[in-house]
């Protein structure tokens, strides 16, 4: 075919196209004998989504429905990738345009990723603690950006903490709540509701004493050692929120250890992780779950790696 019939056809298919409306006529471009500038758009000192309305044209990547569609085309069984969706969180059937994540894959990433970073960046809502009176002290970490570069100063309680733990707390009681911010805002404020009442209770109904609760800002697990060196507890119960993932902000871990000390590690400590609703370990069956858990510590002094070898 020559250069004569291939463009009478490429004009053939324009024509068709544009007859139909599917693409516009091209505008004069500048220099050309017909062009004419623009005439001038008056200027809007107060743009759309700047204190006037805003419109939202797309919709909402993160609802549960917009999760669980599958973006593959022309998948050869439909059911089967619903299903392996539906059995995980993991991301996929998303689909991909040529060899890249389709836009609505990539919108519910970065929503995902804004739910992670708020999770991590915010503090615990001081109503939240006034609702169970408990009083703050805080680690050797002095902001959150340091919290993050040095989690060997979140394992130690400052000067003041160790002063106030000493003032407030009850000594050598049988057991310790404490509650730590951690790497999530989010999981302590979805979950101590629910799970501290039932510890509260699952211990005092069981006999033992229980101490003092507290908060501890800008935790690590590890300011578990400085806790039972500063108040003696025979169990320490550290509830304290997960590193956030993609979208699941809300994970809670209780972190238990007998008679924690200087040099203790995480082989000396037992821990109920996951804990949330939906998917996760109930925080109700989590915190009746501890109490066990810190009655067998004390039955044979021991936690950890210890305790598994003792039952």
């Amino acid at each position: 075919m020559d250069d004569a019939k291939l463009n009478a056809i490429v004009e053939a298919i324009v024509r068709e196209l544009k007859a139909s409306g599917a693409v516009q006529p091209s505008a004069p471009t500048a220099g050309s004998a017909t062009w004419t500038p623009p005439a001038p758009q008056p200027f809007s000192a107060k743009p759309t989504g700047f204190g006037g309305s805003l419109t939202i044209d797309l919709p909402d990547p993160t609802t549960p429905e917009a999760r669980m569609t599958p973006r593959v085309t022309n998948a050869k069984d439909p059911n089967g990738v619903r299903a392996l969706m539906a059995s995980t969180s993991a991301r996929i059937g998303v689909g991909r345009a040529g060899p890249r994540y389709r836009t609505v894959s990539l919108l519910l990433f970065q929503g995902d990723h804004a739910v992670t970073q708020d999770a991590l960046y915010r503090d615990v809502d001081q109503r939240l603690l006034d609702e169970f009176n408990l009083f703050t002290v805080q680690t050797k970490v002095s902001n959150k950006q340091e919290y993050l570069l040095r989690p060997d100063l979140g394992r130690l309680l400052n000067d003041e903490a160790k002063r106030t733990l000493n003032e407030k707390c009850q000594k050598n009681v049988n057991v310790q709540v404490v509650v730590g911010d951690g790497l999530s805002a989010a999981a302590v404020e979805a979950n101590l509701r629910q799970m501290f009442p039932v510890v509260r209770q699952g211990v005092q109904s069981a006999g033992l004493t229980f101490g003092t609760p507290f908060f501890v800002k800008y935790a690590r697990v590890g300011v578990m050692n400085d806790i039972g060196e500063a108040i003696k507890p025979d169990v320490v119960i550290l509830l304290i929120g997960e590193r956030p993932g993609l979208g699941r902000a809300e994970s809670m871990s209780a972190y238990m250890g007998y008679k924690p000390k200087y040099g203790d590690t995480d082989a000396d400590r037992d821990v109920v992780c996951n804990i949330f609703e939906n998917g996760g370990t109930n925080p109700l069956e989590a915190g009746a779950f501890v109490v066990q858990i810190a009655q067998k510590m004390r039955q044979h002094q021991a936690s950890g790696v210890k305790l598994k070898m003792a039952k």
